[in-house]
């Protein structure tokens, strides 16, 4: 059977209040758990309802309270500071974060510029990104010959085949005798070297 009362103290903190009965009588235990899950907190001095209940350890507690202001915003200037507790302590750990990052951004590049000058003394030459043989650029075509070599499978540029074909006799690079040789495999393009 419900009941009405007041709250009479609540601890923020930790979660748990008393209510004055209406009725009088002793003050009763209330834990946050018994209030429904809306999102608003508590407040002391508003009117609430409940049914008598008994709490884990056998003592009297209220259970299934029911808030009478419900959709009311809270005056109680306790409600208030509660708000803005639990906003600044999701905003401090976020500018945290953010400070961290940024020290370590900051290491990262001091690190970076104090380390390149001893490795370009050490070397004697500028530091440079290492580039892929495969991306090295093609000789230059006065540096081929015919070696005996006549499969496309055995150029490594679209420039060489053109010069085998051109220059060195019983290669077997442009199937379709058109004059480009390798299509499928070096010369993809018209405009390939």
């Amino acid at each position: 059977m419900p009941q009405t009362g007041i709250l009479r103290t609540w601890n923020e903190e930790r979660g748990f209040g008393f209510i004055a009965p209406t009725g009088g009588g002793r003050e009763l235990f209330v834990h946050i758990s018994a209030f429904p899950r809306d999102g608003s907190r508590p407040t002391v001095g508003e009117s609430l309802s409940y049914e008598p209940g008994q709490g884990a350890d056998g003592r009297p507690q209220a259970v299934r309270v029911i808030r009478q202001a419900i959709g009311k915003p809270s005056t109680h200037p306790r409600a208030q500071v509660s708000v803005r507790r639990r906003r600044r302590s999701l905003v401090l750990p976020l500018v945290a974060l953010v400070l961290m990052i940024a020290i370590v951004i900051a290491v990262g590049v001091f690190g970076y510029n104090r380390y390149r000058p001893f490795a370009q003394s050490q070397s004697g030459r500028p530091l440079r990104p290492a580039i892929p043989e495969a991306v090295s650029a093609a000789p230059a075509p006065g540096s081929f010959r015919c070696d005996g070599r006549t499969h496309c499978s055995q150029m490594t540029s679209c420039r060489e085949a053109k010069f085998f074909l051109k220059n060195c006799p019983g290669t077997k690079m442009d199937g379709n005798n058109d004059g480009v040789p390798c299509e499928q495999q070096w010369c993809t393009s018209p405009f390939a070297d």
